[in-house]
Protein backbone atom coordinates (compact mmCIF):
# COMPACT_ATOMS: atom_id res chain seq x y z
CA UNK A 1 0.00 0.00 0.00
CA UNK A 2 2.55 2.46 0.59
CA UNK A 3 4.12 2.41 -3.22
CA UNK A 4 1.03 3.95 -4.46
CA UNK A 5 1.15 6.32 -1.41
CA UNK A 6 4.59 7.74 -2.36
CA UNK A 7 3.53 7.88 -5.96
CA UNK A 8 0.97 9.91 -5.14
CA UNK A 9 3.39 12.30 -2.88
CA UNK A 10 4.92 14.65 -5.91
CA UNK A 11 1.10 15.09 -7.03
CA UNK A 12 0.02 16.34 -3.62
CA UNK A 13 3.49 18.52 -3.30
CA UNK A 14 2.62 20.12 -6.59
CA UNK A 15 -0.49 21.11 -5.56
CA UNK A 16 0.19 22.18 -2.41
CA UNK A 17 3.16 24.41 -3.66
CA UNK A 18 0.99 26.07 -6.11
CA UNK A 19 -1.83 27.33 -3.47
CA UNK A 20 -2.26 30.86 -3.43
CA UNK A 21 -1.72 30.91 0.64
CA UNK A 22 0.96 28.52 0.64
CA UNK A 23 3.19 29.91 -2.12
CA UNK A 24 2.72 33.53 -0.90
CA UNK A 25 3.71 31.98 2.92
CA UNK A 26 6.86 30.63 1.44
CA UNK A 27 8.19 33.97 -0.56
CA UNK A 28 7.08 36.19 2.94
CA UNK A 29 9.17 33.83 4.53
CA UNK A 30 12.43 33.98 2.26
CA UNK A 31 11.84 37.36 2.47
CA UNK A 32 11.98 37.62 6.11
CA UNK A 33 14.90 35.05 6.34
CA UNK A 34 17.06 37.31 4.03
CA UNK A 35 16.31 40.40 5.68
CA UNK A 36 17.04 39.22 9.09
CA UNK A 37 20.36 38.10 7.93
CA UNK A 38 21.29 41.03 5.96
CA UNK A 39 20.53 42.50 9.79
CA UNK A 40 22.17 39.95 11.81
CA UNK A 41 25.63 39.87 13.49
CA UNK A 42 26.79 37.48 10.60
CA UNK A 43 25.43 40.19 8.29
CA UNK A 44 29.23 39.87 6.06
CA UNK A 45 28.06 36.09 5.17
CA UNK A 46 25.06 37.09 3.76
CA UNK A 47 26.87 39.51 1.61
CA UNK A 48 29.70 36.93 0.94
CA UNK A 49 26.76 34.09 -0.33
CA UNK A 50 25.35 36.96 -2.32
CA UNK A 51 28.40 38.12 -4.46
CA UNK A 52 29.80 34.36 -5.06
CA UNK A 53 30.16 34.07 -8.67
CA UNK A 54 29.36 31.48 -10.99
CA UNK A 55 28.47 30.71 -14.76
CA UNK A 56 31.04 30.37 -18.00
CA UNK A 57 33.09 33.95 -18.04
CA UNK A 58 33.19 33.11 -21.76
CA UNK A 59 29.27 33.84 -22.42
CA UNK A 60 29.53 37.26 -19.97
CA UNK A 61 27.22 35.00 -17.23
CA UNK A 62 29.69 34.65 -15.09
CA UNK A 63 27.60 36.41 -12.48
CA UNK A 64 26.91 36.29 -9.16
CA UNK A 65 24.41 34.72 -7.05
CA UNK A 66 22.28 37.57 -6.62
CA UNK A 67 22.22 38.45 -9.99
CA UNK A 68 21.44 34.88 -11.17
CA UNK A 69 18.22 35.61 -9.20
CA UNK A 70 17.16 38.30 -10.64
CA UNK A 71 17.86 37.68 -13.90
CA UNK A 72 17.62 34.02 -14.11
CA UNK A 73 15.45 32.61 -11.95
CA UNK A 74 13.04 35.17 -12.08
CA UNK A 75 12.82 34.82 -15.69
CA UNK A 76 10.61 31.50 -15.01
CA UNK A 77 7.78 33.63 -12.88
CA UNK A 78 7.79 35.53 -16.00
CA UNK A 79 7.40 32.77 -18.64
CA UNK A 80 4.15 31.92 -16.08
CA UNK A 81 3.22 35.32 -15.89
CA UNK A 82 3.27 35.37 -19.62
CA UNK A 83 1.32 31.62 -19.65
CA UNK A 84 -1.34 33.35 -18.20
CA UNK A 85 -1.70 36.63 -20.19
CA UNK A 86 -1.52 34.47 -23.24
CA UNK A 87 -4.27 32.00 -21.87
CA UNK A 88 -6.21 35.33 -20.69
CA UNK A 89 -6.36 37.86 -24.02
CA UNK A 90 -6.90 34.16 -25.86
CA UNK A 91 -9.52 32.24 -24.29
CA UNK A 92 -10.06 33.89 -20.76
CA UNK A 93 -11.01 37.57 -19.15
CA UNK A 94 -8.96 39.67 -21.31
CA UNK A 95 -10.74 38.49 -24.58
CA UNK A 96 -13.59 40.34 -23.67
CA UNK A 97 -13.66 44.28 -23.57
CA UNK A 98 -16.74 44.12 -21.61
CA UNK A 99 -14.87 41.54 -18.89
CA UNK A 100 -11.49 43.08 -19.45
CA UNK A 101 -12.08 46.76 -19.43
CA UNK A 102 -12.83 48.41 -16.02
CA UNK A 103 -10.11 45.75 -14.29
CA UNK A 104 -7.84 46.68 -16.85
CA UNK A 105 -8.18 51.00 -16.85
CA UNK A 106 -8.09 50.07 -13.04
CA UNK A 107 -4.39 48.30 -13.70
CA UNK A 108 -3.62 51.94 -16.01
CA UNK A 109 -4.54 54.04 -13.17
CA UNK A 110 -2.84 52.26 -10.35
CA UNK A 111 0.16 52.77 -12.49
CA UNK A 112 -0.24 56.08 -13.38
CA UNK A 113 -1.22 57.50 -10.07
CA UNK A 114 1.91 56.35 -8.02
CA UNK A 115 4.58 57.40 -10.68
CA UNK A 116 2.79 60.90 -10.40
CA UNK A 117 3.29 60.90 -6.49
CA UNK A 118 6.64 59.46 -6.52
CA UNK A 119 7.42 61.90 -9.32
CA UNK A 120 5.77 65.13 -7.33
CA UNK A 121 7.23 64.14 -3.49
CA UNK A 122 10.97 63.51 -5.27
CA UNK A 123 11.04 66.82 -7.04
CA UNK A 124 10.02 68.53 -4.09
CA UNK A 125 12.69 67.00 -1.96
CA UNK A 126 15.19 65.16 -3.89
CA UNK A 127 15.42 65.79 -7.64
CA UNK A 128 18.18 64.10 -9.78
CA UNK A 129 19.18 60.37 -9.93
CA UNK A 130 16.11 59.07 -7.42
CA UNK A 131 13.65 60.34 -10.57
CA UNK A 132 14.71 57.47 -12.05
CA UNK A 133 13.32 55.37 -9.72
CA UNK A 134 9.70 56.54 -11.23
CA UNK A 135 8.49 52.96 -11.97
CA UNK A 136 9.37 51.59 -8.45
CA UNK A 137 5.67 51.87 -7.42
CA UNK A 138 4.05 50.57 -10.24
CA UNK A 139 4.23 46.90 -9.85
CA UNK A 140 1.61 44.67 -7.63
CA UNK A 141 2.68 41.39 -6.59
CA UNK A 142 0.48 38.59 -7.92
CA UNK A 143 1.51 36.04 -5.22
CA UNK A 144 1.25 38.07 -2.39
CA UNK A 145 -2.37 39.74 -3.42
CA UNK A 146 -3.77 36.64 -4.00
CA UNK A 147 -2.81 34.73 -0.78
CA UNK A 148 -4.02 37.22 1.35
CA UNK A 149 -7.15 37.84 -0.68
CA UNK A 150 -6.86 34.15 -0.23
CA UNK A 151 -6.92 34.29 3.24
CA UNK A 152 -9.10 37.27 4.66
CA UNK A 153 -11.45 37.51 1.35
CA UNK A 154 -13.56 34.03 2.44
CA UNK A 155 -17.23 34.45 1.44
CA UNK A 156 -16.97 37.28 -1.13
CA UNK A 157 -18.20 37.37 -4.19
CA UNK A 158 -15.97 34.88 -6.42
CA UNK A 159 -15.53 37.52 -9.32
CA UNK A 160 -13.37 39.72 -6.69
CA UNK A 161 -10.95 37.30 -7.35
CA UNK A 162 -10.84 37.29 -10.97
CA UNK A 163 -11.07 41.15 -11.05
CA UNK A 164 -7.67 41.01 -9.03
CA UNK A 165 -6.10 38.43 -11.19
CA UNK A 166 -6.98 40.48 -14.57
CA UNK A 167 -5.62 43.60 -12.65
CA UNK A 168 -2.49 42.36 -11.62
CA UNK A 169 -1.87 40.61 -14.90
CA UNK A 170 -2.50 43.57 -16.88
CA UNK A 171 -0.35 45.37 -14.12
CA UNK A 172 2.55 42.68 -14.83
CA UNK A 173 2.05 43.48 -18.69
CA UNK A 174 2.13 46.69 -18.20
CA UNK A 175 4.98 46.39 -16.05
CA UNK A 176 7.09 44.52 -18.54
CA UNK A 177 6.72 46.71 -21.08
CA UNK A 178 7.99 49.39 -18.81
CA UNK A 179 11.23 47.67 -17.94
CA UNK A 180 12.03 46.68 -21.32
CA UNK A 181 11.42 50.52 -22.45
CA UNK A 182 12.91 52.59 -20.14
CA UNK A 183 15.20 50.14 -18.11
CA UNK A 184 17.12 48.37 -20.67
CA UNK A 185 21.14 48.81 -20.88
CA UNK A 186 21.84 49.30 -24.14
CA UNK A 187 20.73 47.69 -27.13
CA UNK A 188 22.37 44.72 -29.25
CA UNK A 189 20.50 44.18 -32.34
CA UNK A 190 22.42 40.99 -33.34
CA UNK A 191 21.71 39.24 -29.75
CA UNK A 192 18.59 40.07 -29.80
CA UNK A 193 17.48 38.74 -32.81
CA UNK A 194 19.06 35.71 -31.91
CA UNK A 195 16.76 35.83 -29.16
CA UNK A 196 13.58 35.85 -31.12
CA UNK A 197 14.98 33.11 -33.69
CA UNK A 198 14.69 30.70 -30.50
CA UNK A 199 11.87 31.78 -29.47
CA UNK A 200 10.16 31.14 -32.85
CA UNK A 201 11.46 27.74 -32.83
CA UNK A 202 10.40 27.25 -28.99
CA UNK A 203 6.96 28.35 -30.51
CA UNK A 204 7.20 25.53 -32.83
CA UNK A 205 8.36 23.01 -30.52
CA UNK A 206 5.54 24.18 -27.86
CA UNK A 207 3.21 22.84 -30.88
CA UNK A 208 4.10 19.33 -31.74
CA UNK A 209 2.40 17.10 -31.25
CA UNK A 210 3.91 15.78 -28.11
CA UNK A 211 5.82 18.15 -25.62
CA UNK A 212 9.76 17.49 -25.84
CA UNK A 213 11.27 18.72 -22.88
CA UNK A 214 14.36 18.01 -23.75
CA UNK A 215 14.20 20.26 -26.81
CA UNK A 216 12.28 23.10 -24.81
CA UNK A 217 14.12 23.58 -22.12
CA UNK A 218 17.37 24.08 -24.26
CA UNK A 219 15.58 26.40 -26.52
CA UNK A 220 14.46 28.51 -23.58
CA UNK A 221 18.24 28.56 -22.42
CA UNK A 222 19.34 30.24 -25.72
CA UNK A 223 16.34 32.48 -25.72
CA UNK A 224 17.53 33.93 -22.69
CA UNK A 225 20.98 33.60 -23.17
CA UNK A 226 20.85 35.87 -26.16
CA UNK A 227 18.11 38.20 -24.48
CA UNK A 228 20.58 38.59 -21.41
CA UNK A 229 23.60 39.65 -23.89
CA UNK A 230 21.09 41.91 -26.26
CA UNK A 231 21.04 44.53 -23.32
CA UNK A 232 16.98 43.84 -22.68
CA UNK A 233 16.22 42.95 -19.19
CA UNK A 234 16.65 38.65 -19.42
CA UNK A 235 13.03 37.79 -17.67
CA UNK A 236 11.83 39.50 -21.11
CA UNK A 237 13.03 36.19 -22.45
CA UNK A 238 10.55 34.44 -20.35
CA UNK A 239 7.61 36.67 -21.32
CA UNK A 240 7.76 36.28 -24.85
CA UNK A 241 8.30 32.31 -24.40
CA UNK A 242 5.38 31.87 -22.28
CA UNK A 243 3.39 34.35 -24.91
CA UNK A 244 4.38 31.63 -28.15
CA UNK A 245 2.38 28.73 -26.13
CA UNK A 246 -1.00 27.84 -27.76
CA UNK A 247 -4.08 28.71 -25.80
CA UNK A 248 -6.69 26.76 -27.30
CA UNK A 249 -6.97 22.86 -27.35
CA UNK A 250 -4.62 20.82 -30.00
CA UNK A 251 -4.65 16.72 -31.18
CA UNK A 252 -7.87 16.34 -29.02
CA UNK A 253 -5.74 17.31 -25.83
CA UNK A 254 -8.45 18.08 -22.59
CA UNK A 255 -7.09 21.48 -21.68
CA UNK A 256 -5.12 23.96 -23.63
CA UNK A 257 -1.73 24.17 -23.39
CA UNK A 258 -1.02 27.26 -21.52
CA UNK A 259 -2.97 25.15 -18.74
CA UNK A 260 -0.34 22.37 -18.87
CA UNK A 261 2.65 24.22 -19.01
CA UNK A 262 1.28 26.91 -16.29
CA UNK A 263 0.42 23.83 -14.00
CA UNK A 264 3.91 21.98 -14.20
CA UNK A 265 5.78 25.50 -14.58
CA UNK A 266 4.35 26.96 -11.65
CA UNK A 267 5.47 25.15 -8.44
CA UNK A 268 9.38 26.13 -9.50
CA UNK A 269 8.20 29.53 -9.81
CA UNK A 270 6.02 29.19 -6.96
CA UNK A 271 8.90 27.43 -4.80
CA UNK A 272 12.23 27.77 -5.85
CA UNK A 273 12.53 31.10 -8.36
CA UNK A 274 10.01 33.43 -6.04
CA UNK A 275 11.44 32.68 -2.39
CA UNK A 276 15.41 33.08 -3.81
CA UNK A 277 15.01 36.24 -5.26
CA UNK A 278 13.06 37.68 -2.62
CA UNK A 279 15.70 35.92 -0.38
CA UNK A 280 18.20 38.08 -1.93
CA UNK A 281 16.61 41.26 -2.80
CA UNK A 282 14.86 41.68 0.17
CA UNK A 283 18.33 41.12 2.01
CA UNK A 284 18.72 45.40 2.34
CA UNK A 285 21.40 46.01 5.51
CA UNK A 286 19.59 49.21 7.32
CA UNK A 287 21.49 47.72 10.75
CA UNK A 288 24.82 49.50 11.65
CA UNK A 289 24.59 51.86 8.93
CA UNK A 290 24.86 55.34 9.70
CA UNK A 291 20.94 55.55 9.46
CA UNK A 292 18.70 53.11 11.28
CA UNK A 293 15.67 51.18 10.12
CA UNK A 294 13.61 54.20 10.93
CA UNK A 295 15.99 56.89 10.06
CA UNK A 296 15.84 54.74 6.44
CA UNK A 297 12.30 55.17 6.03
CA UNK A 298 12.56 59.15 6.06
CA UNK A 299 14.93 59.53 3.43
CA UNK A 300 12.81 61.04 0.00
CA UNK A 301 13.04 58.02 -1.87
CA UNK A 302 11.75 56.13 0.99
CA UNK A 303 8.64 58.90 1.86
CA UNK A 304 8.15 58.52 -2.65
CA UNK A 305 7.85 54.52 -2.26
CA UNK A 306 5.38 54.39 0.97
CA UNK A 307 3.18 57.18 -0.38
CA UNK A 308 2.90 55.96 -4.01
CA UNK A 309 2.35 52.46 -3.05
CA UNK A 310 0.36 52.71 -0.19
CA UNK A 311 -2.01 55.65 -1.18
CA UNK A 312 -1.51 56.08 -4.75
CA UNK A 313 -2.07 52.30 -6.07
CA UNK A 314 -5.02 52.74 -3.94
CA UNK A 315 -6.90 56.56 -5.18
CA UNK A 316 -5.62 55.14 -8.84
CA UNK A 317 -7.63 51.97 -9.25
CA UNK A 318 -10.89 53.69 -7.16
CA UNK A 319 -10.61 57.07 -8.91
CA UNK A 320 -10.27 54.96 -12.30
CA UNK A 321 -12.78 52.44 -11.66
CA UNK A 322 -15.48 55.14 -10.39
CA UNK A 323 -14.72 57.40 -13.42
CA UNK A 324 -15.13 54.55 -16.03
CA UNK A 325 -18.23 52.99 -14.41
CA UNK A 326 -19.63 56.28 -14.71
CA UNK A 327 -18.78 58.01 -17.67
CA UNK A 328 -18.62 54.66 -20.01
CA UNK A 329 -20.89 52.13 -20.61
CA UNK A 330 -18.36 49.28 -19.04
CA UNK A 331 -19.50 48.01 -15.44
CA UNK A 332 -18.04 46.12 -12.73
CA UNK A 333 -19.11 41.93 -12.54
CA UNK A 334 -21.86 40.87 -10.81
CA UNK A 335 -21.79 40.94 -7.33
CA UNK A 336 -18.83 43.53 -7.31
CA UNK A 337 -19.50 46.99 -6.00
CA UNK A 338 -17.37 50.03 -6.00
CA UNK A 339 -16.87 49.24 -1.80
CA UNK A 340 -15.12 45.56 -3.10
CA UNK A 341 -12.56 47.89 -4.73
CA UNK A 342 -11.15 49.26 -1.64
CA UNK A 343 -9.21 46.32 -0.35
CA UNK A 344 -8.61 45.96 -4.10
CA UNK A 345 -6.84 48.67 -4.56
CA UNK A 346 -5.05 48.36 -0.85
CA UNK A 347 -3.86 44.74 -2.13
CA UNK A 348 -2.44 46.57 -5.23
CA UNK A 349 0.11 48.55 -3.06
CA UNK A 350 2.14 44.93 -2.43
CA UNK A 351 4.80 45.58 -4.65
CA UNK A 352 7.05 43.50 -3.72
CA UNK A 353 8.49 40.92 -6.54
CA UNK A 354 8.22 43.54 -9.63
CA UNK A 355 8.88 46.87 -6.91
CA UNK A 356 12.51 44.97 -5.71
CA UNK A 357 13.45 44.20 -9.42
CA UNK A 358 13.05 47.91 -10.61
CA UNK A 359 14.63 48.99 -7.64
CA UNK A 360 17.84 46.89 -8.74
CA UNK A 361 17.21 48.11 -12.03
CA UNK A 362 17.35 51.91 -11.12
CA UNK A 363 19.64 52.30 -8.50
CA UNK A 364 22.04 49.05 -8.62
CA UNK A 365 24.15 49.27 -5.43
CA UNK A 366 24.10 53.09 -5.18
CA UNK A 367 23.12 55.16 -2.17
CA UNK A 368 18.91 55.02 -2.79
CA UNK A 369 19.37 51.35 -3.28
CA UNK A 370 18.80 50.36 0.34
CA UNK A 371 16.10 53.02 1.43
CA UNK A 372 13.94 51.77 -2.04
CA UNK A 373 14.03 48.76 -1.15
CA UNK A 374 13.34 48.81 2.67
CA UNK A 375 10.59 51.11 1.97
CA UNK A 376 9.22 48.28 -0.73
CA UNK A 377 9.12 45.54 2.46
CA UNK A 378 7.52 48.15 4.57
CA UNK A 379 4.72 49.55 2.08
CA UNK A 380 4.43 45.83 1.13
CA UNK A 381 3.43 44.82 4.57
CA UNK A 382 1.57 48.08 5.25
CA UNK A 383 -0.81 47.39 2.54
CA UNK A 384 -1.22 43.96 2.81
CA UNK A 385 -2.16 44.26 6.66
CA UNK A 386 -4.87 47.00 6.09
CA UNK A 387 -6.21 44.76 3.25
CA UNK A 388 -6.82 42.05 5.37
CA UNK A 389 -8.71 44.41 7.71
CA UNK A 390 -10.59 45.88 4.90
CA UNK A 391 -11.31 41.90 3.36
CA UNK A 392 -12.80 41.07 6.26
CA UNK A 393 -15.00 44.55 7.19
CA UNK A 394 -16.03 43.88 3.33
CA UNK A 395 -17.26 40.18 3.80
CA UNK A 396 -19.10 41.45 6.77
CA UNK A 397 -21.37 43.85 5.76
CA UNK A 398 -24.73 43.76 4.05
CA UNK A 399 -24.83 43.00 0.24
CA UNK A 400 -26.72 44.75 -2.08
CA UNK A 401 -29.09 42.57 -4.66
CA UNK A 402 -27.57 44.99 -7.41
CA UNK A 403 -24.30 45.47 -6.29
CA UNK A 404 -22.31 46.56 -9.40
CA UNK A 405 -25.48 49.05 -10.27
CA UNK A 406 -26.56 47.85 -13.75
CA UNK A 407 -30.17 47.77 -13.33
CA UNK A 408 -29.94 43.99 -12.90
CA UNK A 409 -30.37 41.81 -9.84
CA UNK A 410 -26.66 40.01 -10.13
CA UNK A 411 -25.95 36.44 -10.91
CA UNK A 412 -24.79 34.31 -7.82
CA UNK A 413 -21.36 33.06 -9.20
CA UNK A 414 -20.55 31.85 -5.21
CA UNK A 415 -18.38 33.10 -3.24
CA UNK A 416 -14.25 32.66 -2.75
CA UNK A 417 -12.58 29.80 -1.26
CA UNK A 418 -9.40 28.29 -0.80
CA UNK A 419 -9.18 26.45 -3.62
CA UNK A 420 -10.36 28.81 -6.27
CA UNK A 421 -6.84 28.89 -8.20
CA UNK A 422 -6.99 25.64 -9.37
CA UNK A 423 -10.55 26.26 -11.34
CA UNK A 424 -9.13 29.10 -13.04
Amino acid sequence: MTQPTNRRFPARLVAWVSDDIVAGSIMIAAAALGLAWANSPVRDSYTALSEITVGPAALHLDLTLSTWAADGLLAIFFFVVGVELKHELVAGSLRSVREAGVPVAAAVGGMIAPALIYTAVVLTTAPGPALHGWAVPTATDIAFALAILAIFGRGLPRPLRLFLLTLAVADDLLAIIVIAIFYSDGFHPLAFMGSLAAVALFAWAVRLRRLRWWLLIPLAAVAWVFMHSSGIHATIAGVLLGLSVPARTLYGEPKPRTRRLEHTVRPVSSGIALPVFAFFAAGVTVIGQETGPLAALTEPVAVAILVALVVGKLVGVLGTTALVTRLTPLRLPDGIGLRDLFPIGLLAGIGFTVSLLIAELSFGDGEHAAPAKFAILTASVIAATLAAIALRWDAHKKRRADMNQDGVDDADSGVIGRFDHLDD
